[in-house]
């Protein structure tokens, strides 16, 4: 911490002070950044979006990649993923195909396919249900071939009929994804209580929507074509 940093340059007579912590001298103490919060896509991408997640060291925006291989139909997942994660990629993926006629395809699309869905930053483990939503999405923008809009985070538990059900840190959440320059959320409607939680001066920044099922996120991630 910085206090164990201060106390330390005294101890050591390095300096006496007064100390002045700034933000432009917080390396000093604290040494080089831990996690870059910044969005590392410049552009929208087709099986690429944003999910938020609540780690120890507070909230994160987590991304999800999905594109599909020439195969029998079988689901890849990588990134170390827990139990809890994959089984809601494995939701999101019986959903999506369970819908593929409102995507614009025929039923047996995955017939010749796999898919691959891929959480970076694999050295990490990552668990919860959380990511539903953003890796149904991952997978419907491949499908449809569209790119995500990458200005949208999102957090929500998905179900086999598309329901969006609450999660939890969305607090944490909400500050990870203003901290990378995001500043539009999708939640699910039950945690609109929770709002209440978070700061007035964070609210103000972020437009927060809240969705009740899978098809009230598709005009907000993917742009209305004319």
């Amino acid at each position: 911490t910085i206090c164990r940093k201060v106390a330390r340059k005294i101890a050591e007579g390095e300096e006496t002070g007064p100390f002045k912590i700034k933000k432009s001298n917080l390396q000093k103490y604290l040494g080089v950044p831990k996690y870059i919060t910044e969005m590392d896509q410049e552009d929208d991408q087709v099986g690429l979006s944003t999910g938020l997640a609540w780690t120890q060291v507070g909230g994160e925006v987590l991304y999800v990649e999905t594109t599909f291989i020439h195969g029998k139909g079988d689901l890849i997942i990588t990134g170390q993923l827990g139990d809890v994660m994959q089984e809601s990629a494995r939701a999101a993926l019986s959903y999506t195909r369970s819908n593929l006629q409102s995507f614009g395809v025929e039923e047996n699309f995955f017939e010749n396919y796999d898919v691959h869905i891929h959480v970076p930053a694999g050295s990490i483990p990552k668990d919860g249900p959380s990511a539903g939503i953003a890796i149904a999405i991952a997978i419907i923008s491949v499908i449809k071939n569209e790119p995500v809009n990458k200005n949208v985070a999102m957090t929500g538990e998905i179900t086999l009929r598309g329901r969006v059900l609450p999660i939890g840190g969305l607090k944490e959440k909400a500050l990870g994804a203003l901290r990378a320059g995001i500043h539009t959320i999708v939640i699910p409607a039950k945690n609109k209580k929770d709002l209440t939680e978070i700061p007035m001066n964070i609210k103000q920044k972020i437009e927060f929507i809240s969705v009740k099922q899978m098809e009230e996120i598709l005009p907000i991630v993917f742009k209305v074509k004319d």
